[in-house]
């Protein structure tokens, strides 16, 4: 419950903030981060929309909208989101297999691994492991051995 109340809160602050500044896109942003966590998925999405709207810039780094696109079962525009945010990030595992599991769920598990985007460079192990799992090089256990 305190959780819960602490995200409405913060949903309130973010409100008041919108109000004041209806032209600033990071506050919808971080509405759309507490409409999420509050399994406001909807919300999250037209949020994330109006501040692409406001910026146009940031559009290769909404990836939360990406999540909302994913739990909206709206695969296809998850995966373009992600594959948009990997042209700014290309070295980031957790986009990459987001973007996985967008296509797999719209297309199937083996369009979604021929498919998966190279990336050869994330520093940590247990990422580099992660993705090695999701292109079917490696084993459950083989990450789990990496994250101990």
């Amino acid at each position: 419950m305190f959780f819960s109340n602490s995200l409405e809160n913060q949903l309130q602050r973010w409100n008041e903030t919108i109000r004041n500044q209806p032209k600033n896109p990071n506050a919808y942003i971080r509405r759309g981060m507490v409409n999420f966590q509050l399994a406001k998925i909807d919300e999250s999405i037209q949020d994330f929309d109006v501040a692409e709207q406001l910026d146009v810039r940031i559009k290769p780094y909404l990836w939360q909208r990406g999540l909302s696109y994913y739990y909206a079962e709206r695969f296809a525009e998850g995966a373009e989101q992600f594959e948009i945010d990997l042209t700014v990030n290309a070295q980031d595992v957790e986009e990459t297999v987001w973007r996985y599991l967008c296509v797999a769920r719209s297309l199937g598990i083996e369009e979604a691994r021929n498919s998966l985007l190279t990336v050869k460079n994330d520093p940590r192990r247990i990422m580099q492991r992660v993705y090695d799992l999701y292109a079917d090089n490696c084993t459950p256990d083989d990450v789990l051995i990496v994250g101990q």
